[in-house]
């Protein structure tokens, strides 16, 4: 457990590493902290919030910089937040995706690092679906949702299937199960399928499986916006290795949607610290986000992901802000 003495020079040290990115040595702590303390009580201090792994000290120099367990004690405990600072320009009732564009752009605008938003998830709903034969064995799945959206997939079955077979598939799943969630159709094929051909129910449930996945995918999509601004960040432009991992992270974007994934399970903003945990593997990066509503119910997750190093307190309101921006242009979307 801290004293107020060593919280204080946490506190300070953090604040001043995040403002000009180089190590702290005792002086430049003894001036930010404001204590009337000698350099060798600061210099005993620091070592005991080093042996409790909150700070560390790069070979390079006698100062000191968090680790990821100290920036984690810092915004769970001593950050503070004016909430006056940031007011960003409205988000106009538009389409759901152009919301969520310009939503990106404006959280990498506010923030001058990376804006991250996770598209609305619906439930995986279809409207009609269709089978068509590509050869033996091989036919294609074409499945249109609620909104319009046409989704194909390819599926292999252990027998082979007649056009007639197909239609008869198409036209009991649009007859009886249009309207509901892939997962709904699922389970009621299953307490059904006696009242079904058995080579009907198989057909069945293969495009169910593809179907699900083949809308979630569709609602799984993350909008990125403003990559390069890590061109601009000292603690990657010095090192290619980092801004090369960041880049790739923001490539494959799998990792990206399941952090936010994991973020709309809770309430108001998070901050993931990088190098903490899996679910932010690189110490360089933390991401701060916050769910997002519409009418009520939280539909997707969006955020700010930058240097480890980067201003919390501000990075807090733009998320907040945003979200509640986003939140409320789809919600009054005509």
């Amino acid at each position: 457990m801290l004293d107020d003495r060593a919280k204080l020079l946490l506190k300070a040290l953090v604040e001043r590493y995040i403002a000009d990115g180089q190590p702290v040595g005792s002086r430049t702590l003894s001036r930010a902290s404001g204590l009337d303390l000698s350099p060798a009580t600061i210099r005993n201090v620091m070592a005991d919030l080093e042996e409790l792994g909150l700070i560390a000290s790069p070979h390079t120099s006698a100062g000191r910089i968090p680790t990821a367990r100290g920036y984690r004690l810092f915004v769970d405990t001593m950050l503070t937040v004016q909430r006056e600072s940031v007011m960003p320009a409205q988000l106009a009732p538009e389409q759901p995706q152009k919301v969520i564009a310009n939503a990106a752009q404006l959280l990498s605008n506010l923030s001058q690092f990376v804006g991250v938003v996770m598209a609305p998830r619906r439930t995986s709903v279809f409207r009609h679906i269709e089978f068509l034969r590509l050869s033996e064995k091989r036919f294609l799945v074409i499945i249109v949702s609620p909104e319009g959206d046409v989704q194909n997939r390819v599926i292999f079955t252990e027998v082979d299937h007649s056009q007639s077979q197909l239609v008869e598939a198409s036209n009991f799943l649009n007859a009886h199960y249009a309207g509901l969630a892939m997962e709904q159709v699922r389970e009621r094929l299953k307490s059904e399928v006696d009242v079904l051909r058995g080579e009907i129910a198989s057909l069945m449930q293969a495009a169910v499986n593809v179907g699900s996945e083949a809308l979630s995918e569709a609602q799984g999509e993350v909008v990125i916006s403003g990559e390069r601004n890590l061109l601009s960040v000292s603690d990657f432009s010095s090192d290619m290795g980092n801004l090369r991992r960041a880049f790739d992270l923001f490539e494959q974007k799998t990792q990206i949607l399941r952090l936010l994934d994991i973020s709309s399970q809770a309430e108001g903003v998070r901050i993931y610290i990088g190098g903490e945990s899996q679910v932010v593997p690189f110490e360089e990066l933390s991401i701060v986000s916050s769910p997002y509503e519409v009418d009520g119910k939280v539909v997707g997750t969006l955020g700010v992901i930058g240097p480890t190093r980067m201003p919390y307190d501000r990075m807090i309101q733009i998320v907040d802000i945003t979200s509640k921006l986003v939140s409320n242009a789809l919600s009054h979307r005509k």
